[in-house]
């Protein structure tokens, strides 16, 4: 069965279901790192992808900014001269009513019947306002960072912004 699309899990809706412990078969997330790029040194300029709505975020669209801003940085800035962190965690699981479909589909689903659904991935909630990923730079790649959020906010399923947190005075000229 196709995985369903994003809208579906957008809204946040009801309590947080979190307690893997409880549950069997929640499948894995797909974020591979969240720490990218120079991990020890410190750099003077930060910037942060903030969302402007509450929402929920999917796994698949947190690996998916990760991978378009690491990747543009890892192009232009190069690996030593910025540090990439993603700032959410996607604890909520998410469930979905499977339904038959085909021949002799009526005789088999029971429709709404105890419809708790099946685990079918994981979420991460967010405020407004609530970072999502931050990059560390040198005050020379901030056009390059910038770029980078900007085209991971594309991934993202809410309105979001960019948002100087630490270097204002470094990258006024630039």
């Amino acid at each position: 069965m196709a995985r369903k699309p994003g809208r579906m899990y957008r809204k946040i809706t009801g309590r947080a279901y979190t307690r893997r412990e409880y549950m069997g078969g929640v499948p894995g997330i797909k974020i591979a790192q969240f720490d990218m790029g120079n991990l020890s040194e410190e750099f003077p300029v930060s910037l942060s992808l903030t969302v402007k709505e509450a929402c929920q975020i999917r796994h698949t669209a947190l690996e998916s900014a990760r991978v378009a801003s690491n990747k543009y940085l890892m192009k232009r800035a190069g690996r030593s001269n910025y540090h990439l962190k993603i700032r959410i965690y996607p604890h909520h699981v998410l469930r979905e009513n499977k339904q038959a479909t085909g021949a002799g589909a009526d005789r088999v689903s029971q429709g709404m019947r105890k419809a708790f659904g099946k685990p079918v991935g994981t979420a991460a909630r967010v405020k407004p306002g609530q970072r999502i990923i931050t990059v560390e730079t040198k005050p020379q790649f901030y056009k390059f960072a910038r770029e980078a959020l900007r085209r991971a906010g594309y991934k993202l399923p809410s309105p979001v912004q960019i948002v100087i947190d630490r270097g204002e005075e470094l990258v006024k000229n630039l």
